[in-house]
């Protein structure tokens, strides 16, 4: 249940890549993670989907230096910076990636198929044109932390007041998997990112895991419709936060290469 977006991968190990940090195979690997098969449409020069390693190469070669993550939601256009066509694609997908270097933007559309417990999922990444401009609300690490320790405070809260179970089976499970990850000091982003982003990382999927649980594991003794959308209103600024976080860390490696 850790939310870990597949923009959030393919810019963290693009820019690795970038930067020299990874091989091709190596970050190809971890881009497609346990997905079967990432193509990239729509990419200049090309008139067929092509695999991820061509599509990397080729956007080096056009320029780009770097790959920030957009996590938008309505009403909140993160990451983002137009034109309006990219910004609705990339909206209806809760997700992108925005080059830095040249004008391109991909949005990831996803594709599941075969029986249950044994689906297959491609994902196709559309290549769009950008406005070059400064991405709309991301915060600085520094910033993003700071909000996160005092989000993190307000979801305890919200949770203990709105009486949302977090016991049971999905909760433990999701539960059991955070913990799991951390003790075995998973690498969270990619090679080149500063400590401080991977902390943030956790924070911000810790305040996002609380927040899901809070919507998926059942109403707890939030049952009557007023009291549950209480609880959707209280946690709204929380999962935001935790959001702005997310954005944050995964773009802090192109931020810190812009600052020298």
């Amino acid at each position: 249940m850790l939310f870990e977006p597949r923009s959030g991968r393919l810019a963290a190990w693009g820019n690795a890549l970038l930067a020299g940090l990874a091989s091709p195979d190596e970050a190809v690997l971890s881009i497609v993670g346990e997905d079967a098969v990432h193509r990239v449409e729509g990419l200049p020069g090309e008139t067929v989907p092509v695999g991820l390693t061509l599509a990397l190469g080729r956007l080096r070669a056009l320029g780009v230096t770097g790959l920030r993550v957009a996590l938008p939601a309505p009403g909140h256009p993160l990451g983002l910076s137009g034109p309006p066509e990219f910004n609705a694609r990339a909206l209806e997908a809760e997700e992108a990636v925005v080059s830095v270097g040249a004008a391109l933007g991909l949005v990831p559309e996803v594709s599941e198929a075969g029986p249950a417990g044994d689906v297959h999922v491609s994902v196709t990444w559309h290549v769009l044109p950008v406005r070059e401009a400064p991405p709309a609300d991301v915060p600085s690490l520094g910033e993003a932390e700071r909000e996160l320790a005092e989000a993190l405070r307000e979801a305890t809260e919200v949770l203990t007041r709105l009486d949302v179970a977090g016991s049971g089976p999905v909760a433990e499970a999701a539960l059991s998997a955070y913990r799991a990850r951390a003790e075995a000091g998973r690498e969270a982003l990619a090679p080149g990112y500063p400590a401080r982003a991977v902390r943030v990382l956790a924070l911000a999927q810790r305040v996002d895991l609380m927040v899901s649980l809070a919507y998926e594991n059942g109403h707890g003794g939030a049952v009557a419709a007023s009291e549950m959308a209480a609880r959707a209103e209280a946690l709204r600024p929380v999962e935001r936060v935790a959001r702005r976080a997310l954005v944050a860390a995964y773009n802090s490696a192109v931020e810190a290469r812009e600052r020298g």
